[in-house]
Protein backbone atom coordinates (compact mmCIF):
# COMPACT_ATOMS: atom_id res chain seq x y z
CA UNK A 1 0.00 0.00 0.00
CA UNK A 2 2.85 2.39 0.73
CA UNK A 3 4.04 1.67 -2.57
CA UNK A 4 1.15 2.35 -4.45
CA UNK A 5 0.04 5.92 -1.98
CA UNK A 6 4.26 7.02 -3.04
CA UNK A 7 3.51 6.42 -6.84
CA UNK A 8 0.21 8.06 -7.22
CA UNK A 9 1.06 11.07 -4.72
CA UNK A 10 3.92 11.52 -6.49
CA UNK A 11 2.61 11.16 -9.85
CA UNK A 12 -0.47 13.40 -8.95
CA UNK A 13 2.73 16.13 -8.18
CA UNK A 14 4.46 15.48 -11.04
CA UNK A 15 1.23 16.09 -13.30
CA UNK A 16 -0.03 19.02 -11.35
CA UNK A 17 3.58 20.79 -11.65
CA UNK A 18 3.56 19.72 -15.17
CA UNK A 19 0.39 21.83 -16.42
CA UNK A 20 0.89 24.35 -13.90
CA UNK A 21 4.34 24.90 -15.68
CA UNK A 22 2.47 24.72 -19.02
CA UNK A 23 0.10 27.23 -18.04
CA UNK A 24 2.69 29.49 -16.78
CA UNK A 25 4.48 29.10 -19.82
CA UNK A 26 1.55 30.12 -22.27
CA UNK A 27 0.51 32.66 -20.12
CA UNK A 28 4.08 34.45 -20.53
CA UNK A 29 4.02 33.80 -24.01
CA UNK A 30 0.40 35.32 -24.44
CA UNK A 31 -0.93 34.71 -27.99
CA UNK A 32 2.68 35.45 -29.76
CA UNK A 33 2.72 31.28 -29.95
CA UNK A 34 -0.58 31.56 -32.10
CA UNK A 35 0.63 34.64 -34.33
CA UNK A 36 3.75 32.11 -35.49
CA UNK A 37 1.76 29.00 -36.32
CA UNK A 38 -0.63 31.15 -38.00
CA UNK A 39 2.18 32.73 -40.30
CA UNK A 40 5.03 30.57 -40.87
CA UNK A 41 3.98 26.62 -41.94
CA UNK A 42 3.68 27.32 -45.78
CA UNK A 43 6.63 24.83 -46.06
CA UNK A 44 5.99 21.51 -44.45
CA UNK A 45 9.69 21.43 -42.75
CA UNK A 46 9.30 25.10 -41.47
CA UNK A 47 6.20 23.70 -39.85
CA UNK A 48 7.62 20.45 -38.38
CA UNK A 49 9.80 23.31 -36.71
CA UNK A 50 7.13 25.87 -35.71
CA UNK A 51 4.70 23.05 -34.26
CA UNK A 52 8.65 21.98 -31.95
CA UNK A 53 8.98 25.19 -31.03
CA UNK A 54 5.68 26.10 -30.31
CA UNK A 55 5.24 23.06 -28.42
CA UNK A 56 8.80 23.52 -26.49
CA UNK A 57 7.72 26.73 -25.38
CA UNK A 58 4.28 25.93 -24.25
CA UNK A 59 4.71 22.45 -23.06
CA UNK A 60 1.64 21.23 -24.59
CA UNK A 61 1.08 19.23 -27.57
CA UNK A 62 -2.71 19.20 -27.11
CA UNK A 63 -2.90 23.10 -27.34
CA UNK A 64 -0.46 23.02 -30.15
CA UNK A 65 -2.69 20.56 -31.92
CA UNK A 66 -5.97 22.24 -30.82
CA UNK A 67 -4.32 25.71 -32.20
CA UNK A 68 -3.93 23.87 -35.72
CA UNK A 69 -7.45 22.44 -35.99
CA UNK A 70 -8.93 26.02 -35.31
CA UNK A 71 -6.54 27.32 -37.88
CA UNK A 72 -7.70 24.23 -40.70
CA UNK A 73 -11.39 25.34 -39.83
CA UNK A 74 -10.95 28.97 -40.52
CA UNK A 75 -9.36 28.36 -43.39
CA UNK A 76 -5.52 29.99 -42.86
CA UNK A 77 -4.05 26.10 -42.93
CA UNK A 78 -5.00 22.65 -44.72
CA UNK A 79 -4.60 19.60 -44.25
CA UNK A 80 -0.89 19.21 -44.96
CA UNK A 81 0.35 22.16 -43.27
CA UNK A 82 -1.41 20.60 -40.29
CA UNK A 83 -0.01 17.56 -40.16
CA UNK A 84 3.57 18.89 -40.41
CA UNK A 85 2.37 20.87 -37.26
CA UNK A 86 1.36 17.75 -35.89
CA UNK A 87 4.73 15.99 -35.96
CA UNK A 88 5.98 18.96 -35.09
CA UNK A 89 4.47 19.17 -31.75
CA UNK A 90 5.08 15.16 -30.99
CA UNK A 91 9.37 16.51 -31.74
CA UNK A 92 8.59 19.54 -28.90
CA UNK A 93 6.21 17.59 -26.18
CA UNK A 94 9.81 15.70 -25.91
CA UNK A 95 11.52 18.81 -24.29
CA UNK A 96 9.96 17.63 -20.81
CA UNK A 97 11.80 14.00 -20.94
CA UNK A 98 14.95 15.77 -21.38
CA UNK A 99 14.77 18.31 -19.19
CA UNK A 100 13.95 15.59 -16.58
CA UNK A 101 16.89 13.37 -17.36
CA UNK A 102 19.20 16.12 -16.40
CA UNK A 103 18.99 14.68 -12.87
CA UNK A 104 17.75 17.95 -10.86
CA UNK A 105 16.06 16.30 -8.50
CA UNK A 106 18.17 16.76 -5.38
CA UNK A 107 17.84 20.11 -6.37
CA UNK A 108 14.09 20.53 -6.27
CA UNK A 109 13.58 21.99 -2.81
CA UNK A 110 15.52 25.19 -4.35
CA UNK A 111 13.93 24.90 -7.31
CA UNK A 112 10.75 25.19 -5.96
CA UNK A 113 11.70 27.76 -3.05
CA UNK A 114 12.95 30.07 -6.03
CA UNK A 115 10.21 29.79 -8.02
CA UNK A 116 7.91 31.04 -5.29
CA UNK A 117 9.72 33.87 -4.60
CA UNK A 118 9.17 35.10 -7.40
CA UNK A 119 5.90 33.83 -8.28
CA UNK A 120 4.87 35.31 -4.32
CA UNK A 121 6.76 38.74 -4.70
CA UNK A 122 7.01 39.87 -7.97
CA UNK A 123 4.89 42.91 -9.00
CA UNK A 124 5.25 42.03 -12.84
CA UNK A 125 3.28 39.62 -14.54
CA UNK A 126 6.16 38.42 -16.46
CA UNK A 127 7.91 37.99 -13.28
CA UNK A 128 5.35 36.05 -11.95
CA UNK A 129 4.77 33.90 -15.04
CA UNK A 130 8.36 32.70 -14.82
CA UNK A 131 8.12 32.37 -11.22
CA UNK A 132 5.11 29.93 -11.64
CA UNK A 133 6.89 28.21 -14.47
CA UNK A 134 10.23 27.92 -11.98
CA UNK A 135 8.29 26.47 -9.31
CA UNK A 136 6.10 23.87 -11.13
CA UNK A 137 9.40 22.56 -12.77
CA UNK A 138 10.65 21.92 -9.10
CA UNK A 139 6.97 20.26 -8.50
CA UNK A 140 7.38 17.77 -11.11
CA UNK A 141 11.14 16.81 -9.82
CA UNK A 142 9.53 16.47 -6.45
CA UNK A 143 7.33 14.00 -7.99
CA UNK A 144 9.25 12.09 -10.20
CA UNK A 145 11.36 11.93 -6.65
CA UNK A 146 8.98 10.80 -4.44
CA UNK A 147 7.51 8.07 -7.28
CA UNK A 148 11.37 7.00 -7.77
CA UNK A 149 11.65 6.08 -3.90
CA UNK A 150 8.25 4.77 -4.12
CA UNK A 151 9.15 2.09 -6.26
CA UNK A 152 12.52 1.35 -4.49
CA UNK A 153 11.35 -2.11 -2.82
CA UNK A 154 10.21 -3.30 -6.20
CA UNK A 155 13.56 -4.86 -7.12
CA UNK A 156 12.91 -7.22 -4.54
CA UNK A 157 9.77 -8.33 -5.57
CA UNK A 158 10.01 -11.46 -8.06
CA UNK A 159 6.57 -11.35 -9.50
CA UNK A 160 7.39 -7.57 -10.76
CA UNK A 161 10.79 -9.03 -12.00
CA UNK A 162 8.64 -11.61 -14.24
CA UNK A 163 6.28 -9.70 -15.64
CA UNK A 164 8.90 -7.30 -16.65
CA UNK A 165 10.64 -10.04 -18.09
CA UNK A 166 7.50 -11.13 -20.17
CA UNK A 167 7.56 -7.35 -21.25
CA UNK A 168 10.90 -8.02 -22.72
CA UNK A 169 9.89 -11.30 -24.32
CA UNK A 170 6.69 -9.93 -25.83
CA UNK A 171 7.22 -5.94 -26.78
CA UNK A 172 3.31 -5.61 -28.17
CA UNK A 173 2.75 -6.40 -24.24
CA UNK A 174 4.88 -3.21 -23.63
CA UNK A 175 3.10 -0.99 -26.07
CA UNK A 176 -0.01 -1.91 -25.05
CA UNK A 177 0.85 -0.98 -21.64
CA UNK A 178 2.27 2.28 -22.54
CA UNK A 179 -0.91 2.87 -24.91
CA UNK A 180 -3.05 2.26 -21.58
CA UNK A 181 -1.51 3.80 -19.34
CA UNK A 182 -0.90 7.28 -21.18
CA UNK A 183 -5.06 7.00 -22.12
CA UNK A 184 -5.43 6.66 -18.38
CA UNK A 185 -3.35 9.65 -17.55
CA UNK A 186 -3.74 11.76 -20.22
CA UNK A 187 -0.50 12.83 -20.32
CA UNK A 188 2.61 11.66 -22.90
CA UNK A 189 5.08 13.33 -20.13
CA UNK A 190 3.62 11.85 -16.90
CA UNK A 191 4.07 8.01 -18.89
CA UNK A 192 7.86 9.08 -19.34
CA UNK A 193 7.81 10.71 -15.97
CA UNK A 194 6.99 6.93 -14.53
CA UNK A 195 9.44 4.86 -16.94
CA UNK A 196 12.47 7.28 -16.10
CA UNK A 197 11.80 6.90 -12.59
CA UNK A 198 11.69 3.12 -12.50
CA UNK A 199 14.40 2.91 -15.12
CA UNK A 200 16.75 5.16 -12.42
CA UNK A 201 15.66 2.75 -9.61
CA UNK A 202 16.96 -0.73 -11.59
CA UNK A 203 13.47 -1.61 -12.39
CA UNK A 204 13.47 -1.87 -16.22
CA UNK A 205 15.49 -2.47 -18.63
CA UNK A 206 16.37 0.37 -21.68
CA UNK A 207 14.77 -2.92 -24.09
CA UNK A 208 11.71 -2.79 -21.80
CA UNK A 209 11.01 1.02 -21.21
CA UNK A 210 11.28 1.39 -25.54
CA UNK A 211 8.09 -0.86 -26.07
CA UNK A 212 6.22 1.23 -23.27
CA UNK A 213 7.49 4.48 -24.93
CA UNK A 214 6.10 4.13 -28.33
CA UNK A 215 2.97 2.68 -26.89
CA UNK A 216 2.91 5.75 -25.02
CA UNK A 217 3.00 7.92 -28.67
CA UNK A 218 0.03 6.22 -29.69
CA UNK A 219 -1.63 7.08 -26.22
CA UNK A 220 -0.97 10.63 -26.85
CA UNK A 221 -3.86 10.34 -29.55
CA UNK A 222 -6.45 9.56 -27.60
CA UNK A 223 -7.61 12.62 -26.35
CA UNK A 224 -7.09 14.26 -30.21
CA UNK A 225 -9.43 11.28 -31.12
CA UNK A 226 -12.11 11.93 -28.10
CA UNK A 227 -11.41 15.82 -28.79
CA UNK A 228 -12.80 15.43 -32.83
CA UNK A 229 -16.20 13.21 -31.75
CA UNK A 230 -18.82 15.71 -32.91
CA UNK A 231 -16.45 18.04 -34.33
CA UNK A 232 -15.35 19.29 -37.77
CA UNK A 233 -14.68 17.18 -40.59
CA UNK A 234 -11.43 18.67 -40.83
CA UNK A 235 -10.83 18.21 -37.09
CA UNK A 236 -11.73 14.82 -37.54
CA UNK A 237 -9.13 14.32 -40.45
CA UNK A 238 -6.50 16.03 -38.74
CA UNK A 239 -6.60 13.72 -35.24
CA UNK A 240 -6.64 10.44 -37.11
CA UNK A 241 -3.08 12.13 -39.13
CA UNK A 242 -2.10 12.05 -35.56
CA UNK A 243 -3.36 8.42 -35.27
CA UNK A 244 -1.82 6.80 -38.12
CA UNK A 245 1.88 8.96 -37.73
CA UNK A 246 2.05 7.37 -34.46
CA UNK A 247 0.63 3.79 -35.78
CA UNK A 248 2.84 3.40 -38.17
CA UNK A 249 6.15 4.97 -36.74
CA UNK A 250 5.49 2.14 -33.88
CA UNK A 251 5.51 -0.59 -35.88
CA UNK A 252 8.51 -0.05 -37.74
CA UNK A 253 10.33 0.60 -34.62
CA UNK A 254 9.02 -2.54 -33.08
CA UNK A 255 10.06 -4.64 -36.42
CA UNK A 256 13.63 -2.52 -36.32
CA UNK A 257 13.92 -2.54 -32.26
CA UNK A 258 17.59 -4.32 -31.82
CA UNK A 259 18.45 -1.27 -34.33
CA UNK A 260 17.12 1.30 -32.47
CA UNK A 261 18.48 0.01 -29.45
CA UNK A 262 21.92 0.15 -30.29
CA UNK A 263 21.50 4.19 -31.97
CA UNK A 264 20.60 5.17 -28.58
CA UNK A 265 23.14 3.44 -26.77
CA UNK A 266 25.53 5.04 -29.71
CA UNK A 267 24.05 9.05 -28.77
CA UNK A 268 23.50 8.03 -24.91
CA UNK A 269 25.62 7.83 -21.84
CA UNK A 270 25.83 4.13 -21.06
CA UNK A 271 25.55 4.03 -17.34
CA UNK A 272 22.39 6.98 -17.83
CA UNK A 273 18.98 5.26 -18.62
CA UNK A 274 17.13 8.15 -17.48
CA UNK A 275 19.11 10.05 -20.78
CA UNK A 276 18.61 7.28 -23.11
CA UNK A 277 14.93 7.11 -22.70
CA UNK A 278 14.68 10.64 -23.14
CA UNK A 279 17.06 10.04 -26.21
CA UNK A 280 14.66 7.38 -27.86
CA UNK A 281 11.65 9.19 -27.08
CA UNK A 282 12.94 12.46 -29.16
CA UNK A 283 14.83 10.25 -31.96
CA UNK A 284 11.61 8.16 -32.39
CA UNK A 285 9.81 11.52 -33.47
CA UNK A 286 12.72 12.96 -34.95
CA UNK A 287 13.02 9.50 -37.67
CA UNK A 288 9.32 9.57 -37.91
CA UNK A 289 8.80 12.75 -38.94
CA UNK A 290 12.16 12.58 -41.44
CA UNK A 291 9.88 9.30 -42.57
CA UNK A 292 6.73 11.03 -43.09
CA UNK A 293 7.74 14.49 -44.25
CA UNK A 294 8.63 13.33 -47.94
CA UNK A 295 5.46 11.69 -48.09
CA UNK A 296 3.13 14.27 -46.72
CA UNK A 297 1.33 15.02 -49.93
CA UNK A 298 0.41 11.34 -50.60
CA UNK A 299 0.12 10.99 -46.43
CA UNK A 300 -2.44 14.31 -47.15
CA UNK A 301 -4.37 12.38 -49.81
CA UNK A 302 -4.65 8.93 -48.03
CA UNK A 303 -6.04 10.60 -44.74
CA UNK A 304 -8.84 12.29 -46.96
CA UNK A 305 -9.62 8.80 -48.63
CA UNK A 306 -9.68 7.64 -44.79
CA UNK A 307 -12.36 10.37 -43.40
CA UNK A 308 -14.01 11.27 -46.81
CA UNK A 309 -16.51 13.90 -47.11
CA UNK A 310 -16.56 17.90 -48.08
CA UNK A 311 -16.50 20.57 -45.79
CA UNK A 312 -17.07 24.26 -46.43
CA UNK A 313 -14.30 26.12 -45.00
CA UNK A 314 -14.71 29.99 -44.00
CA UNK A 315 -11.72 31.77 -44.73
CA UNK A 316 -10.73 33.82 -41.98
CA UNK A 317 -9.69 37.16 -42.69
CA UNK A 318 -9.85 39.26 -46.35
CA UNK A 319 -10.10 37.72 -49.88
CA UNK A 320 -10.66 41.14 -52.00
CA UNK A 321 -8.83 43.70 -50.25
CA UNK A 322 -5.24 44.41 -51.95
CA UNK A 323 -3.52 47.30 -50.23
CA UNK A 324 -1.77 47.53 -53.83
CA UNK A 325 -4.60 49.26 -55.73
CA UNK A 326 -5.41 51.92 -52.66
CA UNK A 327 -3.31 54.30 -55.05
CA UNK A 328 -6.62 53.96 -57.34
CA UNK A 329 -9.40 55.00 -55.01
CA UNK A 330 -12.17 54.19 -57.45
CA UNK A 331 -10.86 50.61 -57.53
CA UNK A 332 -9.91 50.28 -54.06
CA UNK A 333 -13.66 51.08 -53.27
CA UNK A 334 -15.08 48.51 -55.39
CA UNK A 335 -12.93 46.02 -54.12
CA UNK A 336 -14.11 47.11 -50.34
CA UNK A 337 -17.33 46.18 -52.03
CA UNK A 338 -16.92 42.70 -52.91
CA UNK A 339 -15.45 42.31 -49.93
CA UNK A 340 -18.38 43.92 -47.74
CA UNK A 341 -20.70 41.64 -49.99
CA UNK A 342 -19.02 38.65 -48.71
CA UNK A 343 -19.26 39.80 -45.08
CA UNK A 344 -22.92 40.33 -45.71
CA UNK A 345 -23.28 36.69 -47.06
CA UNK A 346 -21.17 35.28 -44.13
CA UNK A 347 -23.87 37.50 -41.31
CA UNK A 348 -26.91 35.77 -44.02
CA UNK A 349 -25.72 32.39 -43.31
CA UNK A 350 -25.53 32.96 -39.72
CA UNK A 351 -28.54 34.42 -39.24
CA UNK A 352 -30.10 31.53 -40.53
CA UNK A 353 -27.78 28.86 -39.06
CA UNK A 354 -29.06 30.78 -35.51
CA UNK A 355 -32.78 30.13 -36.12
CA UNK A 356 -31.91 26.64 -37.62
CA UNK A 357 -30.37 25.79 -34.56
CA UNK A 358 -33.10 27.02 -32.70
CA UNK A 359 -35.99 24.84 -34.27
CA UNK A 360 -33.93 22.05 -34.58
CA UNK A 361 -31.78 22.05 -31.18
CA UNK A 362 -28.52 21.74 -33.32
CA UNK A 363 -25.78 22.47 -30.95
CA UNK A 364 -23.21 21.60 -34.05
CA UNK A 365 -24.93 24.31 -35.50
CA UNK A 366 -24.27 26.86 -32.45
CA UNK A 367 -20.76 26.67 -32.73
CA UNK A 368 -20.69 26.95 -36.73
CA UNK A 369 -22.54 30.34 -35.60
CA UNK A 370 -19.90 31.21 -33.40
CA UNK A 371 -16.94 30.37 -35.82
CA UNK A 372 -18.49 32.81 -38.55
CA UNK A 373 -19.45 34.99 -35.49
CA UNK A 374 -15.45 35.68 -35.02
CA UNK A 375 -14.72 35.83 -38.97
CA UNK A 376 -17.15 38.77 -39.86
CA UNK A 377 -15.78 40.53 -36.63
CA UNK A 378 -12.42 40.39 -37.98
CA UNK A 379 -13.45 41.45 -41.35
CA UNK A 380 -15.32 44.29 -40.10
CA UNK A 381 -12.09 45.72 -38.44
CA UNK A 382 -9.78 44.87 -41.74
CA UNK A 383 -12.89 46.42 -43.88
CA UNK A 384 -13.10 49.69 -41.84
CA UNK A 385 -9.12 49.74 -42.08
CA UNK A 386 -9.21 49.67 -45.44
CA UNK A 387 -11.54 51.77 -46.22
CA UNK A 388 -9.63 54.40 -43.72
CA UNK A 389 -6.78 53.66 -46.14
CA UNK A 390 -8.67 55.08 -49.13
CA UNK A 391 -9.68 58.09 -47.25
CA UNK A 392 -5.94 59.25 -47.03
CA UNK A 393 -5.59 59.26 -51.07
CA UNK A 394 -6.45 61.66 -53.15
CA UNK A 395 -8.64 61.12 -56.12
CA UNK A 396 -12.35 60.83 -54.09
CA UNK A 397 -14.68 62.25 -56.37
CA UNK A 398 -18.01 63.19 -55.06
CA UNK A 399 -19.98 60.18 -55.67
CA UNK A 400 -17.14 57.85 -54.53
CA UNK A 401 -16.53 59.89 -51.40
CA UNK A 402 -20.57 59.61 -50.31
CA UNK A 403 -20.34 55.51 -51.35
CA UNK A 404 -17.41 55.80 -49.50
CA UNK A 405 -19.13 57.08 -46.57
CA UNK A 406 -22.33 54.81 -47.15
CA UNK A 407 -20.08 51.59 -47.16
CA UNK A 408 -18.66 52.44 -43.81
CA UNK A 409 -21.83 52.34 -42.27
CA UNK A 410 -22.32 49.05 -44.00
CA UNK A 411 -20.09 47.14 -43.01
CA UNK A 412 -21.21 48.19 -39.11
CA UNK A 413 -24.57 46.79 -40.51
CA UNK A 414 -23.80 43.91 -41.17
CA UNK A 415 -21.19 43.48 -37.87
CA UNK A 416 -24.46 44.02 -35.81
CA UNK A 417 -26.43 41.24 -37.91
CA UNK A 418 -24.16 39.38 -37.08
CA UNK A 419 -24.47 40.33 -33.76
CA UNK A 420 -28.06 39.60 -33.58
CA UNK A 421 -27.08 35.60 -35.24
CA UNK A 422 -24.64 35.82 -32.40
CA UNK A 423 -27.41 36.85 -29.56
CA UNK A 424 -30.22 34.49 -31.26
CA UNK A 425 -27.74 30.87 -31.29
CA UNK A 426 -27.06 32.44 -27.24
CA UNK A 427 -30.86 31.74 -26.79
CA UNK A 428 -30.83 28.57 -28.93
CA UNK A 429 -28.46 27.47 -26.25
CA UNK A 430 -30.29 28.19 -23.40
CA UNK A 431 -33.18 26.69 -24.68
CA UNK A 432 -31.10 23.38 -25.57
CA UNK A 433 -29.37 22.95 -22.24
CA UNK A 434 -32.48 24.15 -20.25
CA UNK A 435 -35.00 21.61 -22.46
CA UNK A 436 -37.04 24.39 -22.71
CA UNK A 437 -40.48 23.38 -24.71
CA UNK A 438 -42.10 25.61 -27.43
CA UNK A 439 -45.66 24.89 -28.93
CA UNK A 440 -45.76 24.77 -32.64
CA UNK A 441 -47.59 27.81 -33.26
CA UNK A 442 -44.80 30.23 -31.60
CA UNK A 443 -42.16 27.95 -33.54
CA UNK A 444 -43.88 28.74 -36.48
CA UNK A 445 -44.83 32.02 -36.45
CA UNK A 446 -40.48 32.51 -35.95
CA UNK A 447 -39.97 30.45 -39.16
CA UNK A 448 -42.65 32.84 -40.82
CA UNK A 449 -40.73 36.35 -39.29
CA UNK A 450 -37.24 34.62 -39.63
CA UNK A 451 -38.28 33.76 -43.59
CA UNK A 452 -39.57 37.54 -43.97
CA UNK A 453 -36.34 39.03 -42.54
CA UNK A 454 -34.05 37.21 -43.76
CA UNK A 455 -35.00 37.66 -47.51
CA UNK A 456 -35.58 41.14 -46.97
CA UNK A 457 -31.28 41.25 -45.27
CA UNK A 458 -30.35 39.02 -48.45
CA UNK A 459 -31.99 41.41 -50.44
CA UNK A 460 -30.52 44.69 -48.70
CA UNK A 461 -26.56 42.82 -49.36
CA UNK A 462 -27.46 41.76 -53.02
CA UNK A 463 -28.82 45.37 -53.80
CA UNK A 464 -25.88 46.87 -52.61
CA UNK A 465 -23.64 44.20 -54.80
CA UNK A 466 -25.70 44.83 -57.98
CA UNK A 467 -26.50 48.56 -56.98
CA UNK A 468 -30.06 48.00 -57.52
CA UNK A 469 -32.61 50.70 -56.72
CA UNK A 470 -35.58 48.13 -57.01
CA UNK A 471 -33.96 45.52 -54.29
CA UNK A 472 -33.32 48.54 -52.44
CA UNK A 473 -36.60 49.92 -52.27
CA UNK A 474 -38.15 46.39 -51.29
CA UNK A 475 -36.20 46.38 -48.21
CA UNK A 476 -37.34 49.60 -47.24
CA UNK A 477 -41.10 48.36 -47.99
CA UNK A 478 -40.65 44.92 -46.14
CA UNK A 479 -39.05 46.77 -43.26
CA UNK A 480 -42.21 48.22 -42.27
CA UNK A 481 -43.66 44.77 -42.57
CA UNK A 482 -41.21 43.83 -39.99
CA UNK A 483 -42.06 46.09 -37.89
CA UNK A 484 -45.93 45.53 -37.89
CA UNK A 485 -45.43 41.58 -37.09
CA UNK A 486 -43.19 42.27 -34.21
CA UNK A 487 -45.40 44.05 -32.93
CA UNK A 488 -48.04 41.45 -33.92
CA UNK A 489 -46.32 38.70 -32.59
CA UNK A 490 -45.38 40.38 -28.89
CA UNK A 491 -49.12 41.06 -28.78
CA UNK A 492 -50.22 37.54 -29.50
CA UNK A 493 -47.49 35.61 -27.38
CA UNK A 494 -48.42 38.11 -24.07
CA UNK A 495 -52.18 37.32 -24.84
CA UNK A 496 -51.02 33.85 -24.72
CA UNK A 497 -48.50 34.39 -21.53
CA UNK A 498 -51.72 35.54 -20.04
CA UNK A 499 -54.12 33.08 -20.55
CA UNK A 500 -51.10 30.21 -19.38
CA UNK A 501 -50.63 29.16 -22.87
CA UNK A 502 -46.82 28.95 -22.52
CA UNK A 503 -44.80 29.19 -19.41
CA UNK A 504 -42.65 32.64 -18.68
CA UNK A 505 -39.16 31.50 -19.36
CA UNK A 506 -39.93 30.49 -22.79
CA UNK A 507 -42.06 33.76 -23.58
CA UNK A 508 -39.01 35.79 -22.97
CA UNK A 509 -36.56 33.73 -25.10
CA UNK A 510 -39.56 33.77 -28.24
CA UNK A 511 -40.09 37.90 -27.40
CA UNK A 512 -36.22 38.48 -27.33
CA UNK A 513 -35.74 36.55 -30.80
CA UNK A 514 -38.28 38.39 -32.71
CA UNK A 515 -36.58 41.66 -31.10
CA UNK A 516 -33.34 40.53 -32.24
CA UNK A 517 -34.93 39.80 -35.73
CA UNK A 518 -36.63 43.48 -35.89
CA UNK A 519 -33.40 44.99 -35.29
CA UNK A 520 -31.80 42.69 -38.14
CA UNK A 521 -34.50 44.64 -40.14
CA UNK A 522 -33.54 48.08 -39.10
CA UNK A 523 -30.11 47.17 -40.18
CA UNK A 524 -31.65 46.20 -43.30
CA UNK A 525 -33.22 49.18 -44.01
CA UNK A 526 -29.30 51.35 -43.32
CA UNK A 527 -27.86 49.22 -45.97
CA UNK A 528 -30.37 49.22 -48.57
CA UNK A 529 -30.18 53.06 -47.96
CA UNK A 530 -26.57 53.12 -49.46
CA UNK A 531 -28.16 52.17 -52.63
CA UNK A 532 -30.38 54.80 -52.78
CA UNK A 533 -27.99 57.36 -51.34
CA UNK A 534 -25.63 56.31 -54.17
CA UNK A 535 -28.20 56.34 -57.08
Amino acid sequence: MTILFGLFGGLAIFIFGMHFMGEGLQKAAGDRMQKILEALTSVPVIGVLVGALVTAIIQSSSATTVMTVGFVNAGLMNLKQAISVIMGANIGTTMTAQLIAFKLSNFYLPIIALGFGFYFFAKRKNFKYIGQVVFSFGLLLMGLEIMGDSMRPLREYQGFRDVIASFGQYKILGVITGLVMTTLIQSSSATIGILMAMSTQGLIPLEVALPVLLGDNIGTCVTAVLASIGAKLSAKRAAVAHVFFNVTGTLIFVIFMPLFIKLILTISPPDDIARQIANAHTSFNLINTMIFIPLISIFSNFITKVVPGKEKIIKKGPVYLDQRVLSSPSIAISVANMEIIRMGELAADNLDNAMRAFVKRDAQLLQDVMDIEDVIDQLEEDITEYLAKISQHRGLTESSSSLHTGLLHAVNDIERVGDHAHNIAHLAEISIEENIPYSEYALNELKIMHKLVSDTFKAAVQGLRDNDITLAEKVLENEMKIDEMEKSLRRSHILRLNEGYCIPHSGVIFLDIISNLERVGDHSTNIASVVKQDI
